[in-house]
């Protein structure tokens, strides 16, 4: 099946199989810490049994999505010493201790205080508690901050020199990390996290709903999820215009690819809303624009001048027609969200927000789609960053280790049988999960920490 594909392209693949596995349980968990954060202080705050019953709820759904997060990601980093070991030594001395950062700090407080919140409101006393919960929110935040700034220096690297052999080693410290499109992307990538749990909370409060439409708590959790939609819907649409811009600055190829403009454009550049990319040709085909918008858009001016791929060698475009459609399904998909925010918004003036059930089928229809969108974003900057990984600086060609192409498709096949089968039942479990009302009380799970040791002495133990 892999036959005619080289190590390069197989071992691509392979990076984005399971980052793109790990990368949908980190943008679920980071909103649903802060959710239960929210809900552990609403609780204590207000003693509204309705709060505690919704934590209960969803720690556990954060629980297993947590697992699965962390184990996704920890296979997923060996592959930089198996078949991106020229990349980890280049690069290493720049990004080593910011990803060693990340597992100091925000790794170690969120493990340290997980168990705290999953197990100890009776033992540790509220107050305790809601700091543990908090410090977990704190941490899938500081996780995101870190990552996000590795990420982001490969985009836009910024505080290093080259050494005789070639690394990239650090200068300034502040700028490495601070590089210039961090601020942007770190805002756009928590958003999108905020957004997708939104929707996920807001799916489950709408499926309980149609089912009874007088469950306290599935109105609780869908007016919750409706309200966050309308608020930082519109924040994420200007955050992500502002990255935009920021891109168009440091990464003008990517904007390019976005927009595909194969042609430059001297008068005021089109927005190209949908065609067809035509590599062979250069060019879009059956294309649907509005004249001028693009420059509009991106320079603030209908008449000012957008250069075109035809400034760019040949050898330094990125795959347009993917660059092309991922970006249109996450805008889309960002303007469906304001949409069904700005529906509940329209239904709950009219104190019809429980009894729409059109607009419950369309919370559960949208229930995913912030983790297309999350995924169409992801591969708009990473696929429109080719074919660099250090960008203009380091070559994806250059970056990969001295691995044959049929030992990378072995691994590739390995992983694809492995990630379906655990991660599937993964998945299942968590869709069954929330499938139960919020009221149920174990969903499957003990409320206390399995004991492996006896409690009761050896007699209990014999007698058993």
């Amino acid at each position: 099946m892999f036959d005619s594909l080289t190590a390069e392209t197989l071992a691509r693949m392979q990076f984005a199989f399971t980052v793109s596995f790990h990368i949908i349980f980190p943008a679920f968990s980071i909103g649903l810490a802060s959710y239960l954060a929210v809900l552990n202080a609403l609780w204590m705050r207000t003693r509204d049994e309705t709060y505690l019953t919704l934590f209960a709820y969803w720690k556990k759904i954060f629980a297993v999505a947590f697992g699965m997060g962390v184990v996704s990601g920890i296979v997923m980093s060996y592959q930089f010493g198996t078949n991106w070991s020229v990349f980890s030594d280049k690069t290493g001395p720049v990004l080593g201790p910011l990803m060693a950062y990340e597992v100091l700090s925000a790794f170690f407080l969120e493990a340290g205080f997980l168990g705290i919140m999953l197990f100890g409101r009776e033992r540790v006393g509220e107050k305790l508690h809601m700091f543990a919960t908090a410090m977990v929110a704190f941490g899938t935040l500081m996780s995101a901050t870190w990552i996000l700034s590795v990420n982001s220096w490969m985009q836009t690297p910024a505080g290093y020199s080259i050494n005789e052999l070639g690394q990239f080693v650090p200068e300034d410290w502040w700028a490495i990390v601070f590089n210039p499109s961090f601020p942007y992307r770190l805002v756009h990538m928590v958003l999108a996290a905020y957004l997708t749990t939104a929707l996920v909370v807001g799916a489950v409060g709408a499926l309980h709903l149609l089912r009874r439409r007088e469950d306290a708590p599935a109105r609780r959790m869908f007016s919750m999820a409706m309200w966050m939609l309308i608020v930082v819907a519109p924040l994420q649409i200007f955050a992500g215009d502002m990255h935009g811009l920021n891109t168009l600055e440091h990464q003008p190829v990517k904007v390019m690819a976005m927009e595909g403009h194969y042609d430059s454009h001297p008068d005021g550049a089109p927005l190209i809303l949908f065609g067809i990319p035509n590599p062979a040709e250069k060019r879009i085909d059956y294309a649907i624009e509005i004249p001028k918008l693009s420059s509009l858009i991106l320079k603030h001016h209908l008449d000012a001048p957008l250069d075109g791929l035809d400034t760019i060698p040949d050898e330094d475009e990125p795959p347009v027609a993917i660059v092309f459609w991922s970006f249109r399904v996450m805008v889309g998909l960002g303007f469906a969200m304001l949409g069904l925010g700005a529906w509940a918004i329209w239904r709950r003036m009219r104190g019809r927000l429980y009894d729409t059930p059109m607009l419950h089928r369309a919370a559960i229809v949208m229930g995913p789609m912030g983790f297309v969108a999350v995924l169409a974003g992801w591969v708009t900057t990473e696929v429109g960053r080719q074919p660099f990984t250090v960008y203009g600086l380091l070559r994806t060609s250059e970056s990969l280790a001295p691995v044959e192409a049929p030992a990378v498709a072995a691994s590739l096949l390995a992983f694809i049988v492995v990630y379906f089968f655990i991660f599937g039942a993964g998945t299942f479990y968590l869709l069954r999960m929330m499938n139960k009302p919020a009221a149920t009380k174990h969903l499957g799970l003990k409320d206390g920490p399995i004991r492996t040791a006896p409690l009761q002495g050896a007699k209990e133990v014999s007698d058993v």
